[in-house]
């Protein structure tokens, strides 16, 4: 028996796309890890939640235990809903919906609004997992690619005016991650995010915006797209797991009525009553902005040491964006193959992710690296660079 056969169409094409068995090589035990997108974990508030959990069963008991139960699932909504005004993106409860992470809230939103029909346009590059979750719904995904300031808006214009004359299907969904991009840390400037808005009204289409490193700006938070969004196009998607805890799977989308019921509808997870109200007790007892500023400004530590670690031991032709924000940078090493150089490195104590999965055309993007200063010390930060730029330098000798 063909026990394929019981796939639908969709499941075979995503299988037969991303063939089971580990692309990353083990990392060993005393390998420095830059390729981990992760909080550093002294800023986890592991503590806190401890206590947060014990006062949660104290004064709610099994409340929080069973399928809907907790009042404080309700609070979490609300504190939302208040972080949103505060950062410009007004909303009522019914724009509202909460979501196990990032990733089920762009997974839902691309189950309403895609079919195999759909046209869908992404930067290039892109966050690796949203690019996963589009495959499963439709393969006509268009790329526009960054600079130094975010999606090129002007390629945009000119890819939309040619398909528009060309008679060819409108697309229905721009991605992007405007702040702190993942993977290049890049930030699109205020000019190029009212020009999306303003194709999204010229061209019909709707904006998901992912902001989950919106939070960690090392001086500046540029407004959202949402925040400029006066017809309604922009679906914003947010998160708690860069600035909390990723394990506890709290994000959100900020949507009209219309789409969060529909958003809903298609959320059968039966929501996670203890994690969300967990959270809240946790954030009830949270000076939030302090904790912010702290995240902030650790993170920019750790981000000038490792630009000053790259300028000392990667070669000179060796470039990268510079961040304001967020967890990442995206380096270029011309003439080097970073999926080759992985294993070299790994081999030599360090980790990081090769350029070429975060393109929806893996043939580009060889030259290509992330590494991300989030989750080691200062110290490992250089230790990691410096052994990088050793396996680099040796592959020219």
């Amino acid at each position: 028996m063909n026990k394929e056969s019981f796939f639908p169409k969709n499941i075979k094409a995503a299988l037969q796309n991303n063939p089971p068995g580990e692309w990353f090589p083990s990392v060993p035990a005393n390998a420095i890890r830059l390729h981990s997108g992760y909080p550093a974990p002294h800023l986890v508030p592991s503590k806190e939640l401890k206590k947060a959990v014990a006062q949660l069963l104290e004064e709610e008991n099994d409340l929080p235990l069973h399928y809907i139960g907790s009042p404080r699932i309700d609070k979490l909504k609300e504190w939302v809903r208040i972080r949103q005004e505060e950062r410009g993106m007004p909303a009522k409860d019914d724009e509202l919906l909460i979501t196990s992470g990032a990733c089920q809230a762009i997974d839902l939103i691309a189950r309403i609004f895609l079919d195999e029909e759909a046209v869908v346009i992404v930067e290039s590059p892109t966050y690796m997992e949203a690019l996963e979750i589009f495959h499963n719904y439709t393969d006509r995904i268009i790329t526009v690619p960054i600079d130094k300031d975010g999606l090129q808006t002007e390629l945009l214009a000119e890819m939309l005016a040619e398909r528009k004359q060309k008679g060819m299907t409108k697309p229905t969904l721009l991605y992007t991650i405007p702040t702190f991009h993942n993977p290049t840390g890049t930030t699109m400037s205020n000019e190029r995010r009212r020009h999306v808005i303003d194709l999204a009204e010229e061209y019909d289409f709707l904006v998901l915006e992912d902001d989950a490193y919106g939070e960690l700006g090392f001086t500046n938070k540029p407004k959202t797209i949402k925040s400029m969004d006066t017809e309604d196009r922009v679906l914003y998607v947010g998160s708690l797991s860069k600035v909390v805890a990723p394990g506890m799977r709290i994000g959100w989308v900020h949507a009209t009525e219309r789409f969060i019921q529909a958003l809903f509808w298609f959320k059968k997870d039966l929501e996670h009553p203890f994690s969300q109200a967990t959270m809240a007790t946790l954030l009830e007892n949270t000076d939030f902005t302090s904790r912010l500023q702290t995240l902030s400004k650790t993170y920019q530590k750790k981000c000038r040491v490792m630009l000053t670690a790259l300028e000392k031991y990667l070669p000179e032709n060796t470039s990268w964006f510079v961040p304001e924000g967020g967890y990442f940078v995206w380096v270029k090493i011309p003439e080097v193959d970073t999926e080759k150089l992985l294993s070299k490195a790994t081999d030599g104590g360090v980790s990081f992710l090769p350029g070429k999965y975060f393109f929806l055309d893996q043939t580009k993007g060889a030259e290509y690296l992330r590494l991300s200063f989030s989750y080691e010390s200062e110290e490992n930060i250089e230790i990691g660079i410096q052994r990088l730029g050793d396996v680099v330098t040796s592959l020219s000798r």
